[in-house]
């Protein structure tokens, strides 16, 4: 068994409020879990509306499944849109 963990850090321009930024979290958060079968959590800078850090975790019976699909959030991720990718990890736990 093996589990994928990516953590990654957004920049939200348009926020101007925190509901702005439950908007856009909440949207990328279900398309993640709809598109590619990953559980997602917000984990980080709760309180403040122009940023974020997102968990995502996969499990798989091999380790290339896991981070091929945590490659593929990554790409989803840093395309143009509401939220702008700053800084990410990635991790195989094997």
């Amino acid at each position: 068994m093996a589990v994928g963990l990516l953590t990654f850090t957004l920049y939200i321009p348009g926020a101007r409020s925190l509901k702005d930024k439950r908007r856009v979290v909440r949207s990328l958060k279900d398309r993640l879990h709809r598109s590619f079968n990953v559980s997602v959590a917000e984990i980080d800078y709760h309180d403040r509306y122009g940023r974020t850090e997102l968990g995502v975790a996969v499990v798989s019976n091999s380790d290339y499944h896991c981070r091929e699909v945590l490659e593929k959030v990554l790409a989803y991720c840093r395309r143009p849109g509401d939220a702008e990718l700053t800084h990410h990890e990635l991790e195989l736990i094997a």
